[in-house]
């Protein structure tokens, strides 16, 4: 009895030594937070302020992004990639939406945006019901959680052209440049999210991440404009596999690829439709470069 006993103690014992630390880290990590509850946000003309923000992020995101932000609510278990993905990680200060470029700070209106758009595919609605101020003030909310905002600065959003007509040889040229950089690997040739690295694809902590779909009637993440999709190419959508390719192709060909995208799309275009007179093939991966 009295070795029992011993044992007890000792496990105890350790298990205190073990916790201590834990339990500091936590309590660390909340006085971290709190240290930057002054955060503001400026979209137009409203400030949103992180300290008016507490009621309306308890009352609709704490349950899926936790109350550390950290994206460890109690309803993320539930959230099981790659089917849905897994709440954002506000302190990581990574986003995928963005206008600027990529590893930089988004603005403040991207998260605005973000918040007012909400995500298709996953568990994320669209808050647009929320105030405008209610709204900035979320946009603080979420920047209080993460030291990005207090060393760096949001980047330059991007100089999107102006969009230019689309016409056959433009699609034909976005094939060329979907076939060059090879969109096909992650999402099919059909833009159907089918390529042979579909089934590999993890984001930035390791879990499985679908490729975009392009045929099933799902709203791109970022926006549905041409301009949205634009953006998406030549950003990046930090923390998955989709990388910028504002270092490998032109503004120009960003477009064509934009056209020849909406080629897959269910949605009535132009695009489709052109696409349709021309006949146009699937890329053949197999093609020697430059003769798709």
């Amino acid at each position: 009895m009295r070795t029992r006993l011993r044992k007890w103690t000792l496990f105890m014992g350790a298990a205190a030594v073990l916790a201590f630390p834990l339990a500091s880290r936590a309590q660390l990590s909340t006085y971290d937070i709190q240290t930057r509850i002054g955060a503001e946000s400026h979209i137009g003309n409203v400030t949103g302020h992180a300290k008016d923000a507490a009621p309306p992020y308890r009352r609709y995101c704490v349950g899926c992004h936790g109350p550390l932000g950290d994206g460890n609510g109690e309803n993320a278990p539930y959230m099981q990639p790659p089917i849905y993905q897994q709440p954002r990680d506000f302190q990581l200060g990574i986003f995928k939406c963005r206008s600027t470029p990529t590893g930089t700070l988004p603005t403040d209106q991207d998260l605005f945006d973000a918040i007012t758009r909400g995500f298709d595919r996953s568990n994320m609605p669209q808050w647009n019901t929320l105030s405008k101020q209610e709204r900035a003030d979320l946009v603080a909310w979420v920047k209080h959680f993460s030291p990005r905002w207090v060393s760096e600065k949001p980047g330059t959003p991007i100089q999107i052209p102006p969009e230019p007509e689309v016409t056959a040889e433009r699609i034909k040229a976005g094939r060329e440049v979907f076939a060059r950089v090879q969109c096909w690997k992650c999402h099919g040739v059909q833009g159907m999210a089918n390529g042979p690295s579909a089934s590999t694809l993890q984001d930035d902590l390791g879990r499985p991440i679908q490729a975009f779909n392009f045929t099933d009637g799902s709203r791109p993440k970022c926006g549905d404009t041409d301009q949205d999709i634009y953006r998406i190419f030549m950003t990046g959508l930090d923390g998955t596999p989709m990388p910028s390719f504002a270092d490998n192709i032109k503004p120009e060909e960003a477009w064509d690829l934009v056209f020849y995208l909406r080629t897959f799309m269910s949605q009535k275009s132009k695009e489709k439709e052109m696409a349709k007179q021309l006949a146009l093939k699937p890329v053949d991966p197999n093609a020697p470069a430059g003769q798709q």
